[in-house]
């Protein structure tokens, strides 16, 4: 191959990475099929709460494995199972009117929580999340298939539901996702 053909060809490459990238900045947030307002919020992931106004009662917290953030004044708050906007209601509710007269209160996810992958992957176990994901990239991040993983029987668990289904390497992963890559016999 020429230097030409090759200068060429890596160009090529780093202009569709360069699109890929500017793709998922744009629409990082919708990569996985659903508005990130309607991402349902569970444990592990961090998010961020300002309280307009109220910098004491603002920050970032972790949903804990009970599904609980505690914020300053009202403590407990069950986020798991919540929208973002459900949360920054149930936020408002509990702050007025013994705390603050007319509070607004924004929420935002800072990180989401991880996904697993387990089976016959070379580093089964738990990874961080990233927007557009597909199951391919996954398999990818745990080193690959194993030379006794059945490729083509793929199965996928989704936090929302619980549900255990076939997936494909294009098949998108949420957060909290389980995929299993199972064992085959000959």
């Amino acid at each position: 191959m020429s230097s030409r053909s090759l200068k060429c060809r890596l160009s090529k490459l780093f202009a569709l990475a360069f699109f890929a990238t500017m793709t998922f900045a744009a629409h990082g947030n919708q990569a996985f099929g659903q508005k990130i307002s309607d991402y349902v919020l569970g444990s592990g992931d961090r998010v961020r709460i300002v309280v307009f106004g109220q910098d004491d009662l603002s920050g970032e917290f972790k949903i804990d494995g009970t599904g609980n953030i505690s914020l300053p004044l009202i403590q407990g708050v069950k986020a798991a199972g919540l929208t973002l906007r459900q949360l920054e209601q149930t936020i408002t509710n509990k702050l007025k009117p013994d705390f603050l007269k007319n509070p607004r209160v924004n929420v935002e996810v800072l990180n989401y929580r991880p996904f697993y992958i387990i089976g016959q992957v070379k580093s089964p176990g738990s990874y961080p999340y990233v927007a557009g994901m597909t199951v391919v990239n996954a398999i990818a991040l745990a080193g690959g298939y194993t030379y006794r993983a059945r490729e083509r029987k793929v199965l996928i668990t989704r936090a929302r539901d619980g549900k255990q289904r076939p997936a494909n390497h294009s098949t998108q992963v949420l957060p909290g996702d389980v995929i299993e890559v199972p064992e085959r016999f000959f």
